[in-house]
């Protein structure tokens, strides 16, 4: 898909370095930058129909320039899908060990929570005064 993608990418500058060049080649009816060029040399190599020619030929090159901007559209909207198809499955393969977490998870660090939990206080080193129950009220 990559090899497809530069492949499209080359002819696409290609065309479109063609393309300016031969609009710059013609000869508008005001004499721009057509004359700069000589327009007795296109001509010489084209014959008479100079215009005609070169009109065709822009056409032509218009043509294959919109093709391959449509083609490379496709390719790129093509290897994202693929990229983002990938990516969900990534996502999902990462999601299910989350969803069953281990005992040890599931017990807060000492060092992030300064309030002692019960969950935490059920294991060996804890101080009978960190373990004692809450106080309850007289009713």
């Amino acid at each position: 898909m990559n090899f497809l993608i530069t492949l499209f990418l080359v002819f696409f500058v290609l065309v479109a370095a063609l393309m300016v060049l031969v609009i710059l080649m013609q000869r508008p009816k005001s004499e721009g930058l057509g004359a700069a060029f000589g327009g007795a040399v296109t001509e010489n190599i084209f014959g008479a129909q100079t215009t005609n020619v070169l009109v065709k030929f822009t056409t032509w090159l218009a043509g294959i320039f919109f093709v391959i901007t449509f083609a490379l559209s496709i390719l790129y909207a093509h290897r994202s899908t693929a990229s983002s198809a990938f990516r969900r499955e990534l996502m999902k393969q990462q999601a299910a060990p989350q969803t069953s977490p281990s005992p040890a998870a599931r017990q807060p660090l000492p060092a992030s929570s300064p309030a002692v939990s019960p969950a935490a206080n059920s294991g060996a080193g804890v101080s009978p005064a960190a373990s004692a129950p809450p106080a309850t009220s007289p009713r």
